[in-house]
This record gives structure tokens, C-alpha cells and sequence, in this order.
């Protein structure tokens, strides 16, 4: 790091930040919101993001009458005196020295008592030897201020290559060549987000963060592909038509493709995909009352349903939909049901008949030999192919995902009771998209989804959700999101939503609503140690050299076939 210093504290407090005048030679230009800087006090140096601009002047005399443009004589004498930039810092942590030979001097560069600047002293010191810290107080007047160094990176973020931890480089800061890592043990342990308006790559970035996942074996994915883009390659944003690559190329031998549209699966030249077919007697109240809306059922006609559910059991929609209008009448005498709701309920059923994955019923359980693959530790995609709307999504979603945390309630409750470490589940993470539809506050305590992202890792599943409306998700399940991986948004609601169960937003505001529109992301929460903003990683030939364990880069698509079929047959599947 240079040791040329950016500017001086001047003022501040603990809750609203640090005040920083710049120095006479720095430009403001060159102070962007996002920016990390570090402010050098007297024992310990405070890690900072920067959170605004401002331009200041020491006498009003000067706006009242300023220079002309032309005259840049008088600019040049007013600049550091008369007129100069200020930057707002937000202090996130502090690195203390756990040695008893602390910085001396007065953190302005001078001397201290073994002939080295405090600034040379900080450097001397091993990663051992300085701790890190929550701040809990602040720099002293005039402490100087400087550009964060990779080594401060390092130390706050750590590297991808640390044996003690499974991190993972998601991106890299704005100004600088130096990976920020998100470490993975921390980040599957709780349910997460990825959020953002329309088109500003939420879809790459989940590939990246399921890319780190798989690659650290951190935990096992279950991935809900509404649109087909995670499982096999999908179309890249742009002026030019091009792809990018899937999970299953990237991994062969390593995920496993479902599909609930096998004709649209053949047609995009996905090869060895498995059909996944679903039943109505698989079909619970709940998974009715989720998509409840998308058919227009009442709450009248789901208090019906329960009567039926009561009577027949699991196949009360087959009995449901083959009943004729006086059967309903004769029942409903008979359980004191509501033969109006029923008749209403019967109607808006029969709209699942254009699901071409719902049968009436099935001879093999394909939920069943999808828990297997995730047994085993394959990677599962749900690709719905021409089934992607919502009523189609929701349905399928709700459906499997209750009756994989049924099955893993079971096994954490044995691993509970035997409390052997080959008992332990494997660590769960399902991706839903369109989040805000299975988490709203209307029906979140009666789903699954909202159940899981309460319980957290109580029973060994999280949810990563993908979202681009935050503010309809239910704040208590907000509040829940252990990590936040935000890109650009505009809607003041969603921002507010974002920051909900966080301390120390409002410098974190400004932030957030100065992103770029592609590529760059707000990363806060449990996974990291402080906020941060990032350039995120590029999904490209580098990035697939550098995460999987073949070269696709020079491979045509049937040598990549070739490479999944072998890749599998290693494996012993």
C-alpha cells in the first residue's frame, strides 16, 4: 500500500461515521461510493467503506463570489485552503494488535519508539499477530486516511485457497485486482438471497455462488430451474446471440437434470435428463392453498377441502374431479360441507389438468429416486421446460421441496438421537426463483418455504431465494437471510426490505442505490465479515477453466457428452 495519505479525519461519531478531508494533491474525482479506505489511529487501524462526496469551502465568501472558469490562477490558490473535497466513511472493523507492542506515535505516519512509521509498523505484523474486531469506537482527530491495501483485503476477506476454510472469490472490489471471498461453510448454514431488478445478472450470480458450492463441496443443490438456465447451457445477455454454460457441463458425473417437460428438454439437445412426473394423490391442502390465487380459490372452498381430505385421504382430488354434481350434493348432506364451495373448488381444479407433468397416477415414485440423487451428492436441476408459469412452478416446487423436508426432518431427528457423524444429513440448498410468491406474509406461516427459512439449519436445510421484488417477502423471513447478495434496485420499498434485521443501514443506502446496472452487487450478512461492494465474477471461458477439473474451453458439445458419460462411469453411477 502507498503510504502517501488520501486526507485527515476531522470529525465524526461512532453511529453516524467518519468526516475526512481530503489532502490538496487528492482529487475528489478519484472518491467513488463503494470505496474501501483505512484510517491509520494510534493502536489500531479501522477498516472503512466510503458512503459519500461532498465538496466543502472555508469562508461562504467564496460561493458568493467564485472564481471564473477561466481563471484557473484563483482555483488553483482556493484549492486545499479555500475550497476541498470531504468523503464520508463508514468504519466496518478494526485490526488490533494482539502483541503488547502496540502502534505508538500519533497515526500521522511519524516515528514511534522502534524507528518506523505506525503505517511500516501495521505491515511488520503477521496475520497472527493482529486480531480482528467489531468497531466499537473511532480514530482520532487527524488520524490519517489511506487506500485500503490487497493485504487488508486479505486479512478482512481471506483467499480461495485457505486449507482452514471453504472460501470462495465471488467478485473483486471496484478499484482494485484482489478477490473478495464469501466463505461457503457459513453461507449454506443459513438461507440466503440473491436479489435485484430485472437484467442485472441475479441468474449469473446464483450460477457462480451453486458453481462455488459444488466445486468446495460445501453442501448439496437442489435447484428449481424455472426458466432452464442453471442445468445445461442457457442464452447470454447481449447485442450477440451466445451461450454460456450449465451446471451439468461444468460438472458432469456431478448434477443430475429433471425434467418436467421432456419434449422441451430433447428440443434444447439436453441429453440424459430424467423424466419427473408427479401424481394427484401427491397433492396436499397446502400446495392448494399456495396456489390458491394463480386459480382463484376461496377461502371457503379450501375449508371444503379439508372435508374432503378428512373423507378420502390422499386421493380426494381424483374422487373430487370424477364427482358429479349430485354426488356433491349427497356428500355434502352427509359431512355438512358447502356444495357451492365444493362445485367452485371442482372447477378450478380441473385447470391442473394442462400440467403435463400431473397425472392421475403414477406407478413409479419419482420424488423418491430424486431424494436418492441427493443421498448419493448429486447436484439436482428441476428443469419446466414449456411448464414455467407460475401455477405450473409453484405447484411442482411446493410439492417436492415438502416432501424432501419431511424425509430430512427424519434423518436430522435420528442423527439427533445416535449422534454419529455418519448419521448427519448432508447439508441441503434449494433455489427458488420468483421467492416473494411462496414467501409473502399472506400464506408464509402455511407453506413449507416459510417453515424452512425460519428453522434455518435446524434440520440441515436452507433456501437460497432469488428475487427481484424483496419488499414481498414477509419481514419476518427477511429479517431470517443470513447473507444478502443485492444488485442494482430502484423501488424504495425493496431497498428498505433489503436492509430489514440490519444494523447500521443508512450509510449502506446510498451505496446500494449508486451500483451499476450489470455487474456489481451489495454483499452483507453472515458469509462475510463486513458489507461490500463487488464487481462480480465473470461467467466466462476463464471462470469455467478455473472451476471445474476439464478445460471446456477447447472441448466441441459431443466431447463435452463424452466428458459427463465418462466423468459419470468414474464415479461408479
Amino acid at each position: 500500500m502507498s503510504e502517501q495519505p488520501l486526507g485527515s479525519v476531522t470529525q465524526g461519531s461512532l453511529s453516524e461515521g467518519l468526516e475526512v478531508r481530503l489532502h490538496p494533491d487528492v482529487s475528489v474525482e478519484e472518491m467513488r461510493v463503494g470505496k474501501f479506505l483505512v484510517v491509520q489511529g494510534m493502536r489500531s487501524r479501522f477498516f472503512c467503506l466510503l458512503t459519500d462526496v461532498s465538496l466543502g469551502t472555508s469562508s461562504p465568501r467564496i460561493l458568493a463570489n467564485p472564481p471564473s472558469f477561466e481563471d484557473s490562477f484563483m482555483r488553483d490558490v482556493l484549492a486545499g485552503s479555500g475550497t476541498f473535497g470531504t468523503v464520508e466513511l463508514s468504519p466496518m472493523l478494526m485490526f488490533t494488535p494482539t502483541s503488547d507492542n502496540p502502534f505508538n506515535g500519533n497515526g500521522n505516519g511519524e516515528k514511534n519508539g522502534n524507528g518506523k512509521s505506525n503505517l511500516a509498523s501495521f505491515e511488520a505484523q503477521s496475520s497472527e499477530e493482529v486480531e480482528l474486531l467489531p468497531v466499537k469506537t473511532i480514530p482520532a482527530h487527524f488520524s490519517q486516511v489511506f487506500e485500503a491495501s490487497e493485504r487488508d483485503f486479505r486479512m478482512v476477506f481471506g483467499w480461495e485457497d485457505d486449507p482452514t476454510r471453504k472460501n470462495f472469490a465471488i467478485g473483486q472490489p471496484l478499484d482494485m485486482d484482489v478477490p473478495i471471498c464469501i466463505n461457503l461453510d457459513r453461507f449454506v448454514e443459513r438461507s440466503n438471497g440473491v436479489f435485484g431488478k430485472s437484467g442485472t445478472g441475479k441468474s449469473f450470480l446464483t450460477r457462480l455462488l451453486i458453481s462455488g458450492i459444488i466445486r468446495k463441496q460445501a453442501a448439496v443443490n437442489l435447484m428449481f430451474d424455472m426458466h432452464s438456465e442453471y442445468g445445461w447451457e442457457a442464452m447470454q445477455e447481449g447485442k450477440q446471440v451466445s451461450t454460456v454454460k450449465g451446471l451439468r457441463q461444468l460438472f458432469p458425473g456431478q448434477v443430475e437434470i429433471y425434467t418436467l417437460d421432456p419434449d422441451s428438454t430433447k428440443r434444447r439437445g439436453v441429453r440424459d435428463a430424467q423424466e419427473l412426473y408427479l401424481s394427484h394423490n401427491q397433492i396436499e391442502i397446502e400446495d392448494i392453498r399456495l396456489i390458491g390465487h394463480e386459480l382463484g380459490i376461496s377461502e371457503a372452498s379450501l375449508d371444503n377441502a379439508n372435508i374432503l381430505y378428512a373423507e378420502f385421504g390422499p386421493s380426494w382430488i381424483t374422487q373430487l374431479l370424477t364427482m358429479n354434481n349430485e354426488d356433491i350434493k349427497e356428500f355434502c348432506q352427509e359431512k355438512q360441507g358447502h356444495a357451492g364451495s365444493i362445485m367452485s373448488l371442482q372447477r378450478k381444479l380441473m385447470r391442473l389438468d394442462s400440467l403435463k407433468y400431473l397425472k392421475t397416477v403414477c406407478a413409479h415414485d419419482y420424488i423418491d429416486q430424486l431424494l436418492k440423487s441427493l443421498d448419493a451428492g448429486k447436484h439436482v436441476v428441476v428443469e419446466f421446460g414449456s411448464q414455467s408459469n407460475m401455477l405450473s412452478y409453484m405447484l411442482a416446487t411446493n410439492m417436492i421441496t415438502r416432501r424432501i423436508h419431511g424425509n430430512y426432518v427424519k434423518k436430522a431427528e435420528y442423527f439427533l438421537q445416535t449422534k454419529k457423524i455418519e448419521d448427519r444429513p448432508r447439508q441441503l440448498v434449494i433455489t427458488i426463483e420468483e421467492a416473494h410468491r411462496f414467501l409473502d406474509s399472506k400464506i408464509v406461516h402455511q407453506t413449507i418455504f416459510g417453515t424452512i427459512a425460519r428453522e434455518m439449519r435446524k434440520y440441515f436445510v436452507t433456501l437460497l431465494i432469488v428475487d427481484q421484488r424483496p419488499s414481498g417477502i414477509d419481514n419476518e423471513v427477511m429479517s431470517q437471510v443470513g447473507t444478502r447478495i443485492t444488485c442494482l434496485l430502484n423501488d424504495e420499498k425493496d431497498i428498505e426490505a433489503i436492509f430489514t434485521g440490519v444494523s447500521g443501514a443508512g450509510s449502506l443506502r446510498s451505496v446500494l442505490a449508486k451500483l451499476d446496472s450489470k455487474q456489481q452487487a451489495l454483499v452483507l450478512g453472515h458469509a462475510v465479515p463486513m458489507p461490500v461492494v463487488i464487481r462480480t465474477r465473470a461467467y466466462d471461458q476463464k471462470f469455467y477453466a478455473e472451476i471445474g477439473a476439464i478445460d471446456w474451453s477447447e472441448l466441441s458439445d459431443e466431447e463435452v457428452f463424452a466428458a459427463a458419460i465418462a466423468a459419470k462411469a468414474d464415479l461408479g453411477f
